[in-house]
Formats: structure tokens, C-alpha cells, sequence
């Protein structure tokens, strides 16, 4: 079957499943296989440009022809019979209407399959979703029963934790904005309180000063789109604002940066790390460390 994904975490849950697209998104790096097929879309954003300036790229392609646009030629050439698209978030990837237009106007006979991720259930229905699509629902079924079972796992550890600490995770410095999606969940289920946002509502703008009242015990800093090193070098957004110091998690050393472009904004298979690493930053004397590449203190890097 000739698969074509249109966002990293659909291309990721094809490569589980066993399948290797013969077309992926512009921004599909992983499995690292992933980087050496033919891209079906472009964005209209400059990816390593400010947070600020990003921002205002978005506003104004939201305001003409969108952030993305479909390769059509490439779409054609490749014949997919199956095209996974998205429907959470049109800033993040490429949307389903658009996709489904360039299809039908195409004349392609294929299938277009929305993926609409808010939360873990989601994703594992999901999973099920893609893995009938491409004749591999035995494969779905073990990769979900796999899943279930580390999410579990992480469930009781954090259970023997002596606190709950709060936490709030930025998806974006300026503006800033609290993550929602699956995060709420995420946060919880590894022993944490999110109230800044509900399960799978919308990331939305914040006001700064509504962080500082809430006044995190644990924050974490993971911008759409950015590595790690990418938000260091964005940091200042955040630790130039007033009162940032004053903050609980900086006074007390629990504020950390997360690669957000692998880990908190991409909804495949390895959100399930995801609640690995918070677990572990939440209550690491339950929890193994991260790794340095996803997770890093946020003192050590202003230093």
C-alpha cells in the first residue's frame, strides 16, 4: 500500500505499524528513515526564525492562503492510496479540508484518514484507525497493549509520590501559551496538578501575569516546533519577563526545557515518553532522569 503522512506523529505511527510512507510532511524527521522521502508540503513560516517573529509570520499566512501548502504535483506523482492528514490544529500541520481538496480536485482515488488526537485514548483509537487502513491491525493491537501497559506503569510509581505538585508547560514564549491537548492528562496521570488548562482543550494565549498567580511549583518550557536548543536560544522570551525569578519552580530548581517538537506538540506513539520524562521531573526520586537531548534544567542553560 503506498501511504502518504502529513504530520510527524501519523508519519511515526506508520513506521510502528510496520509501513514506510513513500511521502511524508516537510517536518517528518523521525524514525530518522523518514527524512529521505519526498516532502507533499511546504510551510509558509520561517521554522527558525523568534518566537516573536514566528507569531507574526502565522498571523499573516493565517490571514492569506494558510501556513501550509500542498505539493500537488508531488501529491499526484506519488499515487497514494491511503493520504493521513490531521484536524487538531492547522498551525501545527497541513488541514484535512485542504488536503481533501487538493485530492479531489486531483482526481486521486484515495482514501484520506483525519487523525484528531486531544488526549491518550485518542491516539490509541488512533493507532487502531491507521493500523485498519494498512492491513495491520494485529500490529495496532500489540503496539497500543504496549503503550497501555508503560502509561500503567507510570500511573502506580507516581501513585507512591508524598506530593502533587503543580505544574504548568508552555507550548509557546511570546505569546505565551499553556499547553492543552493531551498535557493535562499527561500531567496528572504522572502525579502533578494542571490547572491552567482542561483535558483536551486548545493551547491558547495567556497572559503572563495569569502564569504568575498561578504561580507553578514545576514549570516546563516546550514551544511548538523547538528542540531544545532552539528554545534556549528563544529563552530570554520567557526569563526576561517580570516576576519570572520569582516563581516558585525557578526559585526552587524545578523549571526545565523540553524538546517540544519531539515530545509535547506531536502526537504519536512517543507521547508515551512524554509522561516518562514529566514523571520524572515531577518526582525524580521515583523516576529515572531524562535524557539530556529531551529534557534540560532551565538554570543550567541560562547559565
Amino acid at each position: 500500500m503506498r501511504v502518504v503522512t502529513l504530520l510527524p506523529s501519523a508519519t511515526e505511527i506508520v513506521y510502528a505499524l510496520g509501513v514506510s510512507p513513500v511521502g511524508v510532511s516537510h517536518e517528518c524527521d523521525y524514525p530518522p528513515a523518514a527524512r529521505e522521502q519526498p516532502a507533499v508540503n511546504r510551510s509558509r513560516v520561517d521554522p527558525d526564525a523568534s518566537s516573536s517573529d514566528i507569531n507574526e509570520q502565522v498571523a499573516a499566512a493565517e490571514a492569506g492562503d494558510g501556513v501550509y501548502a500542498v505539493d500537488r504535483e508531488t501529491l499526484a506523482d506519488l499515487a497514494p492510496d491511503l493520504v493521513v492528514t490531521q484536524g487538531v490544529c492547522d498551525v501545527c500541520a497541513v488541514d484535512h479540508v485542504q488536503v481533501a481538496d487538493a485530492v479531489a480536485d486531483l482526481g486521486l482515488d484515495c482514501e484520506v484518514l483525519t487523525l484528531d488526537v486531544h488526549s491518550l485514548d485518542d491516539l490509541f483509537e488512533s493507532i487502531h484507525r491507521v493500523g485498519a487502513a494498512i492491513d495491520r491491525p494485529d500490529r495496532a493491537v500489540d503496539l497500543v497493549a504496549d503503550l497501555r501497559e508503560r502509561v500503567a506503569a507510570v500511573e502506580q510509581t507516581a501513585a507512591r509520590a508524598t506530593e502533587t505538585p503543580s505544574v504548568a508547560v508552555l507550548d509557546w514564549l511570546d505569546p505565551v501559551m499553556v499547553a492543552g491537548h493531551w498535557i493535562p492528562e499527561l500531567v496528572e496521570l504522572a502525579g502533578g496538578r494542571y490547572e491552567m488548562a482542561e483535558h483536551g482543550a486548545h493551547s491558547r494565549p495567556r497572559e503572563w501575569t495569569e502564569v504568575r498567580e498561578y504561580d507553578p511549583e514545576v514549570l516546563v518550557a516546550a514551544p511548538c516546533g523547538f528542540d531544545v536548543a532552539q528554545t534556549s536560544e528563544n529563552l530570554d522570551d520567557l526569563t526576561e519577563r517580570p516576576g519570572f525569578d520569582d516563581l516558585r519552580a525557578v526559585r526552587e530548581g524545578r523549571a526545565a526545557v523540553m524538546d517540544g517538537h519531539h515530545f509535547v506538540n506531536r502526537s504519536g506513539p512517543r507521547l508515551v515518553e512524554t509522561l516518562e520524562y514529566l514523571a520524572a521531573l515531577l518526582h525524580p526520586d521515583l523516576f529515572d532522569a531524562p535524557p539530556g537531548d529531551a529534557v534540560r534544567d532551565l538554570a543550567t542553560l541560562r547559565a
